[in-house]
């Protein structure tokens, strides 16, 4: 009799460790997916780079979405850019200076809760935020889709697949971006338990059979955030036109631990999409 107390008081023990952790983890999945900052501490304007830019602000379900314009003289095209999920824009500006030293104006953006955009990220949220940049660009600004690349790292590359998925632009580069955060979670110890709980999917894989444009997926097998055969299975389920770079380092330094084969990839994909003028 004993025993069987023992065991069923063993049996509720873990039964409630479990929901204790399982609980916690779908509460605190939106500060671990989104560790984002408000703080924008330096602007395009500020040295080392004295740059011309706007702030953009656009409307996003009632709340405003804020990026930064900033136009290079005879650019090639525009760089629609979605950066990963740390942080915001002003810890990206020399990802825009790399934009700018291949030729384009960059259009970057912050998610809604990062940085001078309002309200809080989601899923949902991101989507509409690369939509309406998207729609800036074309509608306000007038530029032609077919000069504008869309570049997404890391989480944003989950919004620029989606965007890629709806539009018809000059090009996509997806750069260690993942298949869908429940694939990532279930690397993880105990991952199998949360997956059904994740709020925020951003089913990448699924959606990438509908890119029509020129494609280019970047990714380093050294990346030890997101496994390197997330990239390999994107590029194997997209469509031609596409072409694989494998750089070297980790996730959030790869390409600048690459950055000659890094630029040469993209200028020999980009040769005959949108020549340097």
């Amino acid at each position: 009799m004993r025993k069987k107390i023992t065991m069923w008081i063993i049996v509720v023990v873990i039964v409630v460790t479990l929901c204790l952790f399982l609980g916690r983890a779908y509460f605190l999945q939106d500060k671990l997916i989104f560790p984002l900052s408000r703080d924008i501490y330096r602007t395009p304007g500020d040295a080392p780079f004295h740059w011309e830019y706007k702030d953009i602000y656009v409307d996003v379900n009632g709340m405003k979405t804020h990026g930064w314009l900033v136009l290079l003289e005879n650019a090639r095209g525009y760089a629609l850019f979605s950066h990963g999920n740390a942080g915001n824009i002003a810890d990206r500006l020399e990802s825009i200076q790399l934009l700018r030293r291949m030729g384009f104006s960059v259009l970057g953006y912050d998610y809604g809760g990062y940085g001078y955009s309002e309200g809080h990220p989601s899923e949902k949220r991101i989507y509409a935020d690369v939509e309406a940049m998207w729609q800036y660009l074309t509608g306000e600004l007038g530029v032609a889709p077919d000069k504008i690349v869309i570049f997404g790292r890391s989480l944003g590359g989950a919004a620029a697949v989606h965007l890629a998925s709806k539009v018809q632009p000059a090009a996509v580069v997806l750069e260690s971006t993942f298949t869908s955060i429940p694939d990532v979670v279930r690397k993880f110890p105990l991952g199998f338990l949360i997956i059904r709980y994740i709020k925020h999917k951003f089913p990448s894989l699924s959606k990438i059979k509908d890119i029509h444009a020129p494609l280019l997926v970047i990714h380093s097998p050294e990346d030890e955030v997101i496994p390197c055969e997330h990239g390999r299975k994107l590029f194997n389920a997209a469509n031609e036109p596409k072409t694989f770079l494998e750089i070297r380092g980790s996730h959030n330094d790869g390409f600048v631990l690459s950055m000659d084969i890094y630029i040469q990839a993209w200028e020999e994909f980009l040769s005959d999409i949108l020549p340097r003028p």
